[in-house]
């Protein structure tokens, strides 16, 4: 049997908050289902509703006057008619035992507030809790604890991973939970992955520049770091124009090693973006620098810049996104987590929010299936632990 854990997380309150209001604001049923102290949701409930607790909705201090009278008003209209309509279904077992009335509560506690039964039946809310309680199984209480950790996990990785990955987020963060569990909870609870949407290409490779042999032939599994990247460029709408940005991703970690946004494709765009990843990475000679036959990586400055390195230029052939595979994945997750799901007013917002996604989530936080569910940090960090 397992033990009730001892702290409670500020996403793990705000949740629970979310399910008082999904029970009508019942404290008394919502402590129960999650087998805390009723005393201690209470807390939580009161300083939510004043703006204290962490996590929650702030409410102004008149907007929290405004909302507290229309509920006080609207509560003693409901209570009258509830007060009625529950005496004529509960009167016949005013006169009976206790546990008579207690099953006539639990038979209507979905329908009429636990406070309002008790009074009208005469009997303590607390015991009949206690009573309710006797017959609620610890693994309830387990599930229900276990349905609002999924919930938080499931805003925490984006709504981006399936129950398998989900449950690999949650043993991680030291939450024993099985996939069959996840699964069923993701199920039960409607919360599904946001779905993908087609992508399109962006670099145009109709010109008559130099380009270089194509290295890699769609061998992208590699044995250490810094041994091939490959890049690409992808574009952004905004309500100011559109925005570009180019990348790096490393074929073992699965980092992005590199990237740069800017309203304009041009040459420099990819190239500082590969000084980027030059200046993280400190790759050595050799390394195999993968693109399309886009204008960009075709100019002057940038073969230069592969030159200036002593790196190995390599490219797809004409037409074929199957070349450049492991980056136009990286623009699905990216677009697909991120991009779809979001309006920028600017430019400058759009660039903040995908650097937080690539520096903060995707190469720190987001496990991938195919790195053995490690993070692509983690990869790197393996690698290098090992090789000392």
């Amino acid at each position: 049997m397992s033990k009730k854990p001892k702290f409670y997380t500020a996403e793990f309150k705000a949740e629970a908050i979310k399910q008082i209001e999904e029970n009508k604001g019942n404290v008394s049923e919502t402590a129960r289902q999650l087998g805390i102290s009723m005393q201690t949701l209470s807390n939580w409930y009161s300083k939510a509703k004043s703006g204290t607790l962490v996590g929650t909705q702030q409410y102004s201090p008149e907007l929290a006057a405004l909302l507290e009278e229309n509920k006080k008003l609207k509560q003693q209209l409901k209570t009258a008619e509830l007060e009625r309509e529950f005496l004529k279904k509960g009167s016949s077992v005013l006169c009976q035992r206790k546990s008579v009335r207690y099953a006539c509560m639990k038979q209507y506690k979905d329908t009429y507030p636990i406070t309002m039964m008790a009074k009208l039946l005469k009997v303590s809310v607390s015991r009949f809790y206690e009573w309710l309680k006797s017959g609620l199984s610890q693994k309830q209480i387990r599930r229900n604890q276990q349905t609002i950790m999924v919930k938080i996990a499931h805003q925490e990785t984006n709504e981006s991973y399936g129950y398998i990955r989900l449950s690999k987020h949650l043993h991680a963060q030291g939450v024993q939970i099985s996939q069959y569990a996840v699964r069923t909870i993701k199920k039960v609870n409607k919360l599904f992955c946001k779905r993908h949407k087609r992508f399109k290409r962006t670099t145009n490779s109709d010109h008559n520049r130099p380009v270089y042999k194509n290295l890699l032939e769609q061998k992208f599994n590699v044995s250490t770091p810094n041994h091939a990247w490959v890049s690409d460029i992808t574009y952004i709408w905004t309500n100011e124009g559109w925005l570009y940005l180019a990348a790096s991703k490393d074929l073992y970690t699965k980092q992005v090693v590199g990237y740069s946004l800017n309203e304009r494709m041009t040459a420099q765009l990819v190239c500082d973006a590969l000084k980027m990843a030059i200046r993280n990475q400190k790759p050595p000679q050799g390394l195999i620098v993968h693109s399309d036959r886009g204008s960009q990586y075709c100019s002057h400055v940038y073969r230069n810049m592969i030159e200036k390195y002593d790196f190995q230029g390599s490219m797809s052939k004409r037409g074929d996104c199957f070349d450049n595979a492991p980056i136009e994945s990286f623009w699905g997750i990216l677009k697909n987590e991120l991009i779809h799901h979001r309006t920028y007013e600017t430019r400058e917002k759009a660039k903040a929010d995908i650097t937080k996604y690539i520096e903060l989530f995707y190469n720190q936080q987001r496990i991938q299936k195919g790195l053995d569910f490690k993070t692509p940090n983690q990869m790197a960090e393996d690698f290098y632990r090992l090789a000392v």
